[in-house]
């Protein structure tokens, strides 16, 4: 079947000389691995290798047989053109990250037109902003709530955050209960908007703190997860 569809590049993996194996998130069919032959050698073709960098916003025709193979891709162009997500060392840190976090936990082939403008909207929005220090926090949090384990902050003025039942709560009833600056700092990003981020002032080492507690929160609700190997390259980014 053919289709065409808005599409959130995660990942591209070299096949073979030639070939690169491409991970998207699609508006229609949500997640689809896509064969495409011959690119990194073809100079003529339809389909540029450039289009292919992780988080890039494409327009794509598709042919999709949905049995679970590769699929192709018979046109595609950029949606979006980023002004800086590619070339600023910083965002192109956290385009790193983000991108190997969204395809470790995104795996339905299913349509999921919230999630889709979610990320359509949030990278978007990385790209035209200067401060973004806070973002990726920002980010994991609003994720999860399209993934299904967003906590529950209806006792957030409680000084505990449970990490298996995923509140916050009154008293301490086990190891899995925090509390502390790393967890008044996680209420910080509870019911603030993007363009409000950068009013959220955190020391660098505070900043990585909070980040180690969402991948915490990850792991414990996020069947699968592995934690990033750009984790690393981010820390030194932000340290």
């Amino acid at each position: 079947m053919v289709v065409a569809t808005k599409a959130i590049v995660f990942s591209a993996i070299k096949y073979s000389e030639a070939d690169i194996i491409v991970s998207c998130y699609t508006e229609v069919a949500g997640i689809k691995s896509y064969l495409l032959r011959n690119i990194l050698k073809s100079k003529r073709g339809k389909l540029k290798a450039s289009y292919f960098q992780p988080l890039t916003q494409l327009e794509l025709v598709a042919d999709h047989k949905n049995k679970g193979t590769l699929e192709y891709i018979k046109e595609a162009k950029v949606f979006y053109p980023y002004k800086t997500l590619h070339t600023d060392i910083v965002k192109s840190g956290l385009v790193m990250f983000l991108s190997e976090i969204l395809k470790n936990c995104i795996r339905e082939e299913e349509t999921n037109a919230e999630l889709y403008s979610f990320l359509e909207n949030s990278f978007q929005w990385l790209d035209q902003s200067d401060e973004v220090a806070n973002f990726h926090i920002y980010f994991l949090l609003q994720l999860s709530m399209h993934l299904g384990f967003y906590p529950d902050a209806s006792n957030i003025d409680d000084e505990y955050f449970n990490i298996i039942e995923g509140n916050f709560q009154a008293i301490n009833t086990g190891n899995y209960c925090l509390e502390g600056p790393q967890i008044e700092n996680f209420k910080k990003f509870f019911g603030i908007d993007l363009e409000n981020l950068n009013t959220i002032k955190l020391s660098k080492t505070a900043r990585q703190n909070l980040l180690e507690l969402i991948l915490a929160y990850y792991s414990f609700h996020m069947q699968g997860y592995q934690k990033p190997k750009s984790l690393a390259v981010l820390n030194q980014l932000f340290s």
